[in-house]
């Protein structure tokens, strides 16, 4: 099966709002509504879940209802503290519901990049459907500088090798489940994402071509692109 799990826990404190950013309106609907679709449009993936605040789930079960009419295709789950908490539980789900057969696999993505294309959800399906783990990226066109002290600049790093990561990531979820299983506990209170699993675990991380629309909101600046955007 193909399932999708969106990370949607965040409570938003750089936006300044007093709801969290992934339930700020984007023209009169929520941003994790503008998300959800784009993965609905996709009829290859056959449950999407949502994880999200444990006092969001009411609230986000009622947007659902209000704005979504496949909602069969949508479970609401109790996120975690963090991005990679979050699809962990996300990933317990899916045992408890469906089991984990080999050639499951999962996208996961941040509730706050609305503007993911079909052609991104695309090529992590067929990246991951091959058995390789996958991420998002775009190259990085600004010229990037390392300084360790935050004062003075070390080095000027080499753009062709940089990469601006998004979302989705996509993998195999055994492959997952296995590689996690791997890592030492230091390794896993580092971790900041799926990618890190499989590379703490010594497995390539291919790159799905991303897009610069594809922005993650998470500052009043953000809001206004993707207003802009809309």
């Amino acid at each position: 099966m193909i399932f999708a799990g969106i990370a949607a826990g965040g409570i938003g404190s750089r936006m300044g709002f007093d709801i969290p950013k992934q339930f700020i309106k984007l023209k009169g609907k929520p941003i994790i509504i503008w998300t959800v679709e784009k993965f609905l449009a996709d009829s290859r993936i056959e449950k999407i879940y949502l994880g999200v605040h444990s006092e969001r789930i009411g609230y986000t079960e009622s947007l659902v209802n209000e704005y979504i009419e496949q909602k069969e295709r949508i479970c609401i789950i109790k996120g975690g503290k963090d991005r990679n908490s979050t699809v962990l539980r996300i990933i317990e789900k899916i045992s408890e519901d469906y089991g984990i057969n080999p050639d499951d696999i999962i996208l996961t993505h941040d509730a706050v990049r609305p503007f993911v294309t079909d052609k991104i959800i695309n090529g992590n399906i067929q990246t991951a459907l091959s058995g390789k783990p996958c991420t998002t990226a775009v190259k990085a066109t600004d010229t990037i500088l390392y300084s360790e002290n935050g004062t003075e600049t070390e080095k000027t790093l080499d753009r062709n090798c940089l990469y601006h990561a998004q979302t989705p990531q996509s993998f195999n979820i055994k492959t997952f489940i296995d590689a996690y299983s791997r890592l030492t506990e230091k390794q896993k209170s580092s971790l900041t994402d799926a990618c890190g699993v499989f590379n703490g675990a010594g497995i390539p991380v291919s790159i799905v071509e991303g897009d610069v629309s594809n922005i993650k909101i998470t500052t009043p600046y953000d809001l206004k692109i993707a207003e802009a955007l809309i």
